[in-house]
């Protein structure tokens, strides 16, 4: 078992606001793993963040982000609680990172819950011949189209993605934490992305790279 460390126990508190001891048993309870830790004290009821989650946000901000020449626009709308919090830099720098997230990373929906289901069913469907093809038994075949349909959730639900500055957590883990360190639930209702010549046959520029670029410094 990983050896629980106070740095530790305070990482997982910054991200949850959960009690330092309730931190600590959901670190020993899942062997050190931080995310199963927070989903752990979720679960528990024990996480602010997941008290708050309730809520209702019919504040925040509307965002746009074009990024440098025209090249990408994006459209963002993120909810808060109040006014008071939607006018705080805080807040103003997790929407800008996120439209920012939404401009290199290109996701399709918010969530996996707005995947459409004819979308998942066609996935899943070229996913189960994609294994049959490598010649996996059909025992297993189910298993491995599972296990990489989250894969494919990650690469279009933007709650789902890596977080362009930090790769270590999605971008639900980062809203998470503003959650717990803000004090009120955050929620990303919609957004749009457009791409100049978008559907157009043209040459190709890697501006999602460009964004990313831009999105380290």
């Amino acid at each position: 078992m990983a050896e629980i460390t106070a740095a530790m126990v305070k990482d997982l508190r910054e991200k949850t606001g959960a009690g330092m001891m309730d931190c600590k048993k959901a670190l020993v309870a899942t062997g050190g793993d931080m995310d199963k830790a927070v989903d752990f004290l979720r679960e528990k009821g024990l996480s602010a963040a997941a008290k708050k989650s309730g809520r209702i946000t019919a504040e925040g901000l509307v965002e746009s982000y074009i990024h440098a020449g025209g090249k990408i626009g994006v459209l963002l709308e993120v909810n808060c609680e109040t006014d008071f919090v939607a006018k705080t830099d805080e807040f103003k720098t997790l929407v800008r990172d996120i439209a920012m997230q939404i401009a290199a990373a290109r996701p399709e929906y918010v969530n996996k819950e707005e995947v459409p289901e004819p979308v998942v069913a066609k996935e899943k469907e070229i996913l189960a011949a994609q294994a049959a093809n490598e010649g996996k038994p059909e025992k297993i075949i189910q298993k491995m189209v599972e296990g990489r349909i989250e894969k494919f959730y990650k690469e279009i639900c933007l709650l789902e993605q890596p977080f362009i500055k930090d790769s270590d957590k999605t971008v639900k883990q980062l809203i998470t934490e503003k959650i717990a360190t803000i004090g009120e639930n955050i929620s990303v209702r919609r957004f749009v992305r457009y791409e100049l010549g978008e559907g157009l046959e043209k040459r190709k520029d890697d501006f999602a790279a460009e964004v990313m670029a831009q999105a380290q410094k």
